[in-house]
């Protein structure tokens, strides 16, 4: 990125302490991998993302949009242009009689809202609270966990699209499948999503939430950095079933590890490159297809160039 252009990026109005230039993405991803981004911009409010994408739009520069860094690869060479950390963190409730109704910003953090519903005795999320990442993220990929997704609790989605204009979408609109939704396609960017859920009580959801972070605790290995699961589930086969029947658990590649707790992880045993993960990623993904006749899909996104 340019001198003009790290100066024009500066007189934009936004807060001189929300903007990072060449910084590193390993320190803002939860596999602590990662190359620089040219530009890294924090940003919570509306006019501020306006400003920034006419900005890019005008001047020719690559955005790439980012939540809690988690559920995506950044290769070595890092992201060129401007990496958008989205930070709307707003969370409003509303009760309208059995059903309640809940606004929240899509930079919030899926454990913070869980917490939030947990304290104002709502239920109907306790199987998502334990996902990493943020709202935002969550419903661009439909995450989920323990037999529920995001399209269950979702109402409406708010977004922006590239020109700054605002467009809301329903339930139906998301076109919402198996870890994917029509945002993986069309460029917009989730502001805000509302959701329904019921009056629940405190001791019933507090006990399913620590039931499902006591199996997070001992199925997946959440002691080492990594993107959650990295293969997406195949339409017949249960994909770390085949990897731990290939005998690769534990198999690895510089600090690149296939978990031995969950054969469907690959983690950062604590100097792992990228590319030493993607090298990993190519291995198991050509072992399950020459052994199984398989082919296996990958659940992260990977970002930015090796």
């Amino acid at each position: 990125m340019t001198e003009i252009l790290k100066k024009q990026i500066l007189e934009l109005g936004i807060t001189k302490e929300n903007i990072l230039f060449d910084e590193p993405m390993a320190k803002h991803t939860t596999f602590k991998v990662g190359g620089p981004a040219e530009c890294y911009i924090k940003v919570d409010d509306i006019k501020e993302l306006r400003n920034i994408l006419k900005f890019a739009k005008d001047n020719d520069v690559p955005i790439t949009i980012l939540g809690n860094g988690s559920n995506v690869l950044v290769l070595d060479k890092g992201i060129r242009g401007i990496v958008l950390n989205i930070k709307f963190n707003k969370i409003e409730m509303m009760n309208l009689g059995e059903k309640i109704f809940a606004n929240i910003g899509a930079g919030v953090k899926i454990s913070v809202f869980g917490h939030v519903l947990l304290k104002n005795e709502i239920t109907g999320f306790e199987e998502l609270s334990g996902i990493p990442g943020t709202i935002g993220g969550a419903v661009r990929m439909n995450a989920g966990a323990h037999g529920k997704e995001f399209k269950d609790v979702i109402t409406t989605v708010t977004c922006m699209d590239y020109d700054g204009n605002i467009k809301q979408f329903e339930n139906k609109d998301m076109h919402f499948e198996y870890r994917r939704s029509m945002l993986k396609d069309k460029k917009y960017i989730v502001l805000e999503v509302s959701m329904q859920f019921q009056k629940g009580k405190e001791k019933d959801i507090k006990g399913k939430m620590e039931e499902y972070l006591a199996y997070r605790r001992e199925k997946q290995p959440i002691e080492y950095p990594s993107a959650g699961s990295t293969f997406k589930r195949g339409t017949d086969f249960i994909t770390a079933k085949l990897i731990d029947e290939a005998g690769l658990k534990g198999y690895s590649i510089g600090g690149a590890e296939v978990s031995e707790k969950h054969a469907g992880f690959i983690i950062n045993k604590g100097n792992a490159t990228a590319k030493d993960i993607l090298d990993l990623i190519e291995y198991v993904k050509n072992t399950i297809y020459e052994k199984f006749d398989k082919k296996i899909e990958l659940e992260i996104e990977i970002m930015g160039e090796n």
